[in-house]
């Protein structure tokens, strides 16, 4: 299936409401959040049975070609499968939009997916466990993305398929006029319930923007790039409008990690066994925070204009303690 791809001079934003339903619709609401999560956990059981099936003939010496054929798990092998049981597993289906069917189904097919490609070693990152089955305590959420889908001109109501027109608390005048103007467009549709118990619905839409200028793309001054890093060595880059580097330093608190009489080294035997307060390295810690910001004690300084590489075991003599800017002009 090919993925959506966003025009040019297009990007997909998000517009979020909180919704006011009456006693009937937000009944609908749940309804409609139920039969998705039904959806997906009968089809996840499906799935699962079909799975350990095969395990066990694995287990008894069968080969992989006798093996009892595993269902598909991407969508439309979903739908197939869900369309052909619906009328004896959920014979109130009809009361519901099918988008409903489609979220539970949908999600249910993604997690598949992913589990499928971590255990296989095609994705990126830790293990993705095996699906799991929803509770009716888990989040509430149903996605449109067929049928009337529109803000009301009035700026305080939305309609939804079969949800009917429900009011929200605050106003759509901002998501409205861009739809009037031409600038916008609705894709889909997401009602949710938070913990609090209050249902949102989020509008996901394309909106034309005109590309800017960035307002730093006018500096002509070098930059200076600091590289925080978690090494002692990292270094302080001083760029040029070419973005190419001129001139680099240590990082100015690298002299607390070096040599035999830094504070670091004095608490690191010590580790946690006595109160911070009590531990050799203390003192010199708040003799070091207290005079950052004195006089004469090498507190906040500038970042100088340019800056030799130095190796030393001991801090650079006039060497900025704290670093608060990021840019500077020459």
């Amino acid at each position: 299936m090919a993925l959506f791809a966003v025009p040019g001079g297009w990007v997909v934003q998000a517009y979020k409401y909180a919704l006011d339903p009456a006693p009937a619709q937000e009944r609908s609401l749940w309804s409609h959040a139920g039969a998705a999560r039904f959806a997906r956990n009968h089809m996840l059981g499906l799935v699962k049975a079909a799975l350990d099936q095969r395990a066990a003939e694995r287990s008894y010496g069968i080969t992989e070609n006798d093996l009892t054929p595993g269902p598909g798990w991407s969508l439309p092998a979903l739908r197939r499968a869900w369309n052909q049981r619906k009328d004896v597993v959920a014979p109130w289906w009809a009361e519901n939009s099918k988008e409903a069917y489609n979220t539970g189904l949908d999600s249910l097919a993604r997690s598949l997916e992913t589990w499928s490609k971590s255990r296989t070693g095609q994705r990126a990152g830790a293990e993705a466990g095996f699906p799991r089955f929803r509770s009716k305590r888990g989040r509430a959420s149903v996605r449109f993305t067929t049928g009337t889908i529109r803000v009301e001109a009035d700026r305080h109501h939305v309609t939804l398929p079969r949800l009917g027109t429900i009011r929200t608390h605050e106003s759509t005048r901002k998501l409205a006029r861009r739809v009037e103007a031409g600038t916008a467009r609705i894709l889909s549709a997401t009602a949710t319930r938070d913990a609090g118990g209050r249902w949102f619905v989020s509008f996901q839409t394309l909106v034309q923007r005109t590309t800017t200028r960035p307002a730093q793309a006018g500096i002509r001054h070098p930059v200076v790039g600091v590289d925080l890093g978690v090494k002692a060595g990292s270094l302080m880059v001083v760029g040029t409008p070419a973005l190419s580097r001129s001139s680099g330093c240590p990082h100015p608190r690298a002299w607390l990690l070096r040599g035999p009489g830094c504070a670091g080294c004095s608490a690191r035997p010590l580790g946690r066994s006595a109160p911070a307060t009590q531990r050799p390295g203390a003192s010199r810690h708040r003799r070091t925070a207290g005079g950052a910001h004195k006089p004469g004690s090498g507190g906040p300084t500038p970042v100088p204009r340019t800056c030799a590489p130095t190796h030393c075991t001991r801090r650079p003599p006039g060497s900025p303690s704290n670093i608060r800017s990021s840019s500077w002009r020459g």
